[in-house]
């Protein structure tokens, strides 16, 4: 059953005749086979425009087979399941399959916006950034919706994606990327060494270029040579085959991640069976064996439908069973497209000729088309081709002996495909992405991947090496390489044989000669996606540009999701020649993860809507949400915010809880504040580098206030340190920064202090804290049968002590974050709720009162208290907050030196300042610009911001703090607190301490 399969083979291929699937592109309804991709399909059922290009909407076909597709990248499904931008080339064909394009208008097949191919000069390298700078760049806002209109790029659905997405860690001795004849010999002996592998390929099947070439190993087809040896590395228990599957990313330490395709847009996905899965695999070791790109040859006119890879126009004969062309012409300046024109012959198209640019050698491949007939031209090229919408002759001419200008051009071929191959690009974006280097390959043509400073190897054509017996023999190297690696026994191996003939060597070719003007002429494109011709690097080059990333970033060249696999080396070829530099000189841009596009859902996972961050609560949680507390995320905590009563609002409930614990007694659950417990002999001496102040000097039994500077000098944490004993410490941080804070000490312990003797545990979960603040705090304490002296004399400010409470094990702080006598208690989480009732049901006499987090925040500020991440903003030293006096003068620390570079003594920095509204009455609001004349013209100078700013139910008016310019030089001055709305409010500069200044109450 062919349908209206106009270009379907009567046989061949690898599909499955015997069930046919519908599907629709652009509406239309069309059939293609169970084993298709969508591009098959497309290309069977006589669709020549897959597409509009990305400026001029030229119409454009199928040029490629997998990953490098330029063109077909099509909307697929509709509603919430449907998928922008994905290749037709990587979309295998389901019943149902709803396929559109998202340019052209009115059809993709007639569109009006052509006409831009007229202006092309117009709209040619840095349209954007000449247009819509200077005196016009206003008129990026009028034109915006349009252009981003005609260059669309897909519809992201607006609705949830109902489907189920997974993530899944898994380690192994062995890595292949890549399942080709190199992978999968790699794979066979790690595999028999006993090794664990996994082996990824993107395709539904292993075999890479083997499933579309005539060539045989062993005698028998090559492709199922393949398919025998995937067959034994899935029967094998330390094997793990990924089909479907592109290692996207090559991070850190051989960390690698890989999208796998797990389902077809047209099944169900579940929790236990996802759409999609990420890998993240560690891997002792890594073969790259992802191949190589068939580069195209850059001609006028060449991104016409019918223009084609000469490997794309073999795979879809021999392995779809599809015929792109009914007369065609292959085009090439190496061996490789000679296979083309013999599976085009074989299927029965003509091939008009072969067009080699090389003088004539003497090569296997010459030998073979010679015997069935095929014309070949040598020392010719294709310079243009006529047609617009599919390609209709091929115009030829006759190179001279310079091989840079054409003796004769007259000659034209009637064909309606062209067969192009310009030689192969290695495949080495992993490489890159592990930080290895790559070197030019004057007998490749392109650039190889050089050591990597990774645990990995490459091999085949990811490598440089094309031929198929040097492939298999260069498979068999790295998987040799990673068994010496890791110690394995080799197995006993025979190479498969193959035919090994004569080849001749490939001829440089980075642009045709034409007979036009190259800046006037038809556009010789480079990078399709992105409408980059010749012309374009032309232009950068001579408005100034030399570096070969100002010019990918002037004119677009391998942006995108192409990242420059088909472009980037005739892109750069083209760039040395105009700057009269060799390749190498120029080199190559990044290639940056991901190798291939993945979905935000691949990433993202099961990590989605309630799972997409954890809730964290405190033991006392339930107690709260009784009590009607109203709750904040903090660090993933849900904090009490306040606790309204007789419906309240916010203001009320926290003017209220401010004042009951400034007059009798408030209670608190401080259980989120990061803790963290350092042991050791050197345990002093380490926190002494980390921290600014003496540790070394304070006493067990007492606490001290510090803080932590980055390797700049700015503030990063901060949080009271008590000494337990004289080798225990006990840290408190910012209940946002407990990780971080955990995290920053590791690292400096484990890289530049790994000799000292500290092992440290994080007891944030584990321990809970309630804070009892006010003055009848001591007296609610009391009450209680405790083995602590909790009198003035016995129990210091500053000191913590070890006990029973209530006959329940404790450890108390007396500290304060409010400025009131404070006593912060430590103790098991699974105790907390019953020492917590205990204290709500003894307080009634001091009418205690349960606060959170916004009353903390008042409390604080009264007091002048800074609070890491809302004062700061990581440029804030500690002299611009006031604690010069926290900053040892006798030792060294973290930071310090950061603090005398000359912008940390600059005398006009932003300093921490209080902040009084003139009339009394308004709460400046927070983030508010603090400006010195309101008559200043734009740009208005700005002098400093409002970080924090309340309302004192104490002081029964509003307070501020702020961080302005030579802020502590400029007490009693007026400025303006500039609003978001524009309203201009004065305030007077304080000190920034409001409530108590000597601090008399803390120390009751």
């Amino acid at each position: 059953m062919t349908g209206e399969q106009v270009n379907r083979l009567a046989d061949g291929g690898r599909i499955n005749r015997s069930k046919p699937v519908r599907f629709t592109f652009n509406g239309k309804a069309m059939t293609g086979f169970q084993g298709d991709t969508l591009a098959s399909a497309l290309l069977a059922n006589g669709v020549d425009i897959v597409g509009r290009s990305f400026k001029y909407h030229r119409p454009r076909g199928i040029v490629g087979i997998g990953a490098e597709e330029p063109n077909a990248i099509l909307q697929i499904g509709s509603g919430a399941t449907t998928e922008p931008n994905m290749r037709a080339t990587q979309v295998l064909l389901y019943e149902g399959l709803e396929a559109r394009t998202v340019k052209g208008w009115p059809s993709v097949n007639v569109d009006v916006q052509e006409a831009l191919g007229m202006v092309k000069n117009v709209l040619a390298a840095g349209f954007y950034y000449k247009t819509f700078m200077g005196p016009t760049r206003n008129a990026w806002r009028m034109f915006e919706p349009a252009i981003r209109k005609m260059s669309a790029m897909g519809e992201s659905p607006l609705e949830a994606d109902p489907d189920h997405y997974s993530h899944r860690h898994a380690h192994c001795d062995v890595l292949i990327a890549g399942g080709g004849p190199a992978g999968l010999t790699a794979a066979l002996l790690a595999a028999r060494a006993g090794l664990r592998v996994i082996i990824a390929d993107e395709k539904p099947a292993f075999g890479g270029h083997l499933l579309a070439t005539r060539a045989t190993l062993d005698g028998k087809p090559a492709d199922r040579w393949a398919r025998g040896v995937y067959q034994e590395l899935k029967s094998l228990a330390n094997v793990r085959c990924l089909t479907n599957s592109t290692v996207i990313a090559y991070h850190d330490h051989n960390f690698l991640t890989i999208a796998e395709h797990c389902l077809t847009q047209g099944e169900s996905s579940s929790p236990v069976s996802p759409r999609q899965r990420l890998w993240k695999v560690r891997a002792a070791q890594v073969v790259l064996a992802q191949g190589a790109f068939e580069r195209p040859l850059v001609f006028c006119n060449n991104d016409r439908p019918g223009v084609m890879q000469a490997s794309a126009v073999s795979a879809y004969v021999n392995q779809y069973g599809v015929r792109p062309g009914k007369r065609a012409v292959v085009f090439t300046n190496n061996d490789s497209a000679y296979a083309t024109a013999l599976d085009l012959h074989e299927a029965g198209v003509e091939v008009a000729a072969i067009i080699d640019s090389r003088p004539e050698g003497k090569c296997d491949a010459v030998t073979r088309v010679k015997q069935v007939n095929i014309p070949v031209r040598f020392e010719q090229v294709v310079y243009d081709v006529s047609g617009r919408t599919r390609v209709t002759g091929a115009r030829i001419g006759q190179l001279n002996s310079d091989g840079k200008s054409l003796a004769n051009h007259n000659d034209v071929i009637d064909c309606d495909l062209v067969a192009m191959s310009g030689g192969w690009s290695p495949a080495v974006h992993l490489h890159s992405h592990s930080g290895g280097k790559n070197r030019w390959d004057h007998d490749v043509s392109g650039f190889v991947p050089e050591a990597s400073p990774q645990s990995c190897v490459s091999a085949g054509a990811g490598n440089g090496v094309f031929e198929l017996s040097d492939v298999l023999e260069d498979g068999w190297r790295a998987g040799e390489a990673v068994c010496n690696a890791l110690g394995a026994k080799l197995p006993d191996y025979t190479s498969p044989q193959c035919e090994v003939g004569t080849v001749s060597p490939i001829q440089a070719l980075w642009h045709v000669p034409s007979p036009y003007d190259p800046d006037k002429g038809p556009k010789q494109f480079l990078d399709y996606q992105n409408d980059v011709g010749v012309s374009d690097v032309r232009l950068a080059v001579r408005e100034g540009f030399r570096n070969v990333e100002h010019v990918k970033r002037y004119t677009a060249l391998g942006f995108g999701t192409d990242q420059g696999k088909l472009g980037n080396i005739n892109g750069m070829a083209v760039l040395a020649e105009l700057l009269g530099e060799d390749i190498p000189a120029v080199g190559t841009t990044t290639f940056r993860p991901n190798y291939t596009p993945t979905t935000f859902s691949t990433i993202a996972g099961p990590d989605v809507r309630e799972l997409f961050e954890p809730v964290r609560k405190t033991a006392l949680h339930e107690w709260h949400e009784k009590a009607g507390a109203k709750f904040e995320v903090v660090g993933q905590w849900h904090r009490p915010w306040y606790f309204p009563k007789d419906r309240e609002d916010m203001h009320a409930a926290v003017n209220r809880e401010c004042v009951r614990t400034r007059e009798s007694l408030g209670i608190m659950d401080a259980s989120t504040l990061g803790k963290i417990e350092v042991y050791g002999p050197d345990a002093a001496r380490f926190l002494d580098m980390m921290y600014t102040h003496d540790i070394g000097k304070l006493a067990v039994g007492r606490c001290a206030y510090g803080i932590l500077l980055g390797e700049d000098g700015m503030v990063k944490d901060d949080g009271v340190m008590a000494r337990i004993g004289e080798e225990h410490f006990y840290l408190t941080t910012t209940t946002g920064g407990a990780a971080a804070v955990y995290a920053w000490l590791e690292f400096w312990l484990q890289t530049e202090f790994p000799h000292l003797d500290v092992y440290m545990t994080s007891t944030t979960d584990h321990n809970s804290t309630i804070a009892l603040v006010g003055p009848n705090a001591r007296k609610l304490l009391q009450q209680f049968d405790s083995t602590i002296d909790f009198d003035k004399d016995a129990f210091a400010f500053m000191d913590v002590k070890s006990g029973q409470l209530a006959g329940l094990p404790v450890q108390v702080f007396r500290i304060s974050f409010s400025g009131e006598l404070a006593y912060e208690i430590n103790l098991d989480s699974n105790l907390a709720l019953g020492l917590w009732t205990q204290l709500m049901d003894k307080g009634r006499e001091f009418d205690i009162t349960p606060y959170g987090t916004e009353t903390l925040h008042v409390l604080r500020a009264e007091k002048g208290f800074v609070i890491i991440g809302q004062d700061t903003d990581g440029s804030v030293t500690p002299q611009d907050l006031g604690m010069s006096w926290l900053l040892s003068k006798e030792k060294d620390y973290v930071g310090r030196r950061s603090l005398l570079r000359p912008d940390c003594i600059r005398k006009d920095r932003k300093q921490l300042i209080g902040l009084l509204s003139v009339d009394g009455k308004t709460v400046v609001p927070e983030g508010s610009q603090i400006i010195e004349d309101t008559g200043a013209t734009v740009p208005v100078p700005l002098v400093g911001h409002v970080t924090s700013s309340y309302f004192s139910a104490c002081l029964n008016h509003p307070i501020a703090l702020a961080l302005i310019e030579k802020g502590r030089q400029r007490y009693g001055e007026v400025v303006y607190a500039v609003t978001p709305d524009g309203e201009r409010i004065k305030v007077t500069i304080t000190r920034s301490v409001f409530f108590d200044p000597k601090g008399d109450r803390q120390r009751v």
